[in-house]
């Protein structure tokens, strides 16, 4: 059944609230800007401005909430801005005090606020972050560690994950061909804005031949299959062509043009074109596939091809990130354009797990690759045990409980790739869309810091549902009641409340 609503609308400013004006304490934002200490990198963020010089920049509350906003809700600048604009929860967790109908920055401010907080910035808040919160949950055992006498030696703790993956950027998938035509075209356009100047005194316009280069690219392009006698071919004359233009740039510059007439991006793309072409000569000339620290996009050259060797992608285009994991909370170790080994960083990580909380892990859980026999010693000094099979041969008869450890080292290792799930299908790791590598580095940390906050919220609400639930299933068909004291200990675990005072306290 459809019935028509017979009272018209109201105005918009007579549109009532369901909150009477007041922001509600349980939703997700307020929630969320609990756990962020904002202010303790305040400070951190305002060195990078002068204290007498320009306008007042933003305060750094609204940066990084910002960046969080967007990764969080999977937007573009511009709707992120819109969101801020419309929702007042969103407006209080960047540090308003009070709802404002206009948006209080531009969304090309993302992009400096990108720029101005690093990777490391982040990674630090992200640490911190969830320090706290696994402190919270081993105060009891800090205590009795803190109690232990100096000669004594503090026992190893908890488990770490170990795991390296790629984060694909947003650009064509790179062939030679492609790449040298697109190069040649950028040379032509450079060719065009160096000329104009000189018209009277250079009466011809350099020959670039881009009509017949246009055509040769495209006989070759349209194909459906193409043989190497073919792509060699195409490729040797996508080659002449760019040799061409570059020589005809540098005889307008020794006339008399001037690269100041070239736009910035013009002048990093034709320095990149120079690279560009002698990669691709000396491919052509050895009759290679690969040549060290090869450029793949002309907008991104620092963009490296990454073997991955998986089923589906073998080679991907991005950043490569070394990642750990501690009670399912990840951290960005490393981060590199460059292809790298992983195993060559397995101790460095697992010092920075000691730095953080102040003990060796029991057992660190990692693949095939990490397991190296300087890997296995190192660990074996200091009473860390690796996962995986002894290196050598296989025995003959392997032990029920080395068959039950290996499968469950096995199954708690799955965590971590679960994590990049998470980040790749729900968050932005799959298809990083920013172009400077600062910003990308920027964006890439904070996905994981997202993905952390995200834990962190939905064990408070879970902790917040079952105060109108029962721990025992048994007793479901009982009237419902709460369960006080069973909840009141999950609480007191993770420091929301505060037994002593009789009073909720605040996560930050």
């Amino acid at each position: 059944m459809y019935r028509k609503e017979e009272q018209p609308l109201p105005p918009p400013e007579k549109f009532e609230l369901p909150f009477e004006g007041k922001l509600s304490p349980n939703n997700r934002w307020v929630i969320m800007a609990e756990l962020i200490p904002w202010d303790d990198f305040e400070e951190e963020y305002a060195k990078l401005f002068s204290a007498e010089k320009g306008a007042p920049a933003k305060l750094f509350r609204m940066a990084l909430g910002t960046l969080i906003i967007k990764e969080k809700l999977g937007t573009s600048d511009r709707e992120t801005i819109e969101q801020i604009r419309e929702n007042p929860y969103l407006q209080y967790f960047i540090g308003l005090n009070c709802y404002q109908q206009e948006p209080p920055l531009e969304s090309s401010m993302l992009v400096h606020f990108r720029k101005r907080i690093d990777g490391e910035l982040i990674n630090k808040i992200n640490k911190k972050i969830v320090k706290r919160e696994i402190d919270k949950s081993y105060k009891e055992v800090k205590k009795k560690d803190c109690l232990q006498e100096k000669g004594e030696k503090i026992k190893n703790k908890g488990k770490l994950i170990l795991d390296a993956t790629c984060a694909p950027a947003d650009i064509k998938y790179p062939t030679d061909l492609g790449i040298l035509n697109q190069a040649r075209i950028e040379t032509e356009r450079i060719i065009d804005n160096l000329y104009k100047p000189l018209r009277v005194k250079l009466r011809k316009k350099p020959r670039t031949s881009r009509k017949i280069a246009r055509k040769e690219y495209l006989k070759v392009a349209k194909k459906r299959k193409v043989s190497y006698q073919e792509r060699r071919k195409a490729i040797g004359k996508q080659l002449k062509y760019l040799k061409k233009n570059l020589g005809n740039i540098e005889d307008l510059i020794q006339a008399g043009a001037s690269l100041e007439n070239l736009s910035k991006r013009q002048k990093n793309c034709l320095e990149t074109i120079k690279k560009v072409y002698e990669q691709q000569q000396s491919m052509w000339e050895n009759k290679t596939q690969s040549v060290p620290q090869r450029i793949v996009s002309l907008t991104q050259p620092h963009i490296r091809p990454i073997v991955r060797g998986k089923a589906g992608k073998p080679i991907e285009f991005g950043a490569k990130l070394s990642v750990s994991c501690v009670d399912n909370y990840v951290f960005l170790e490393k981060i590199s354009w460059e292809n790298f080994n992983e195993s060559c960083h397995f101790k460095g990580q697992v010092e920075k797990y000691k730095e953080t909380f102040g003990y060796y892990p029991e057992s660190v859980h990692v693949d095939k690759i990490y397991r190296t026999r300087e890997n296995r010693n190192w660990c074996k000094e200091r009473g860390i045990r690796i996962s995986g099979p002894k290196l050598g041969r296989p025995p003959k008869n392997v032990s029920e409980e080395e068959k039950k450890q290996a499968q469950s080292d096995e199954c708690f290792r799955n965590a971590i790739e679960g994590k990049f799930g998470q980040a790749k299908r729900r968050f932005s790791l799959n298809l990083v869309m920013t172009k400077l590598p600062e910003t990308s580095i920027t964006s890439i940390a904070i996905t994981f810091l997202v993905v952390n906050l995200s834990k962190l919220l939905r064990q408070f609400l879970s902790l917040f549902l079952s105060l109108f639930t029962n721990n025992r299933t048994g007793e479901l068909i009982k009237p419902p009641f709460i369960n006080f004291d069973y909840t009141l200990n999950n609480f007191y675990v993770l420091k929301l409340i505060d037994l002593s005072e009789n009073s909720w306290s605040k996560v930050a």
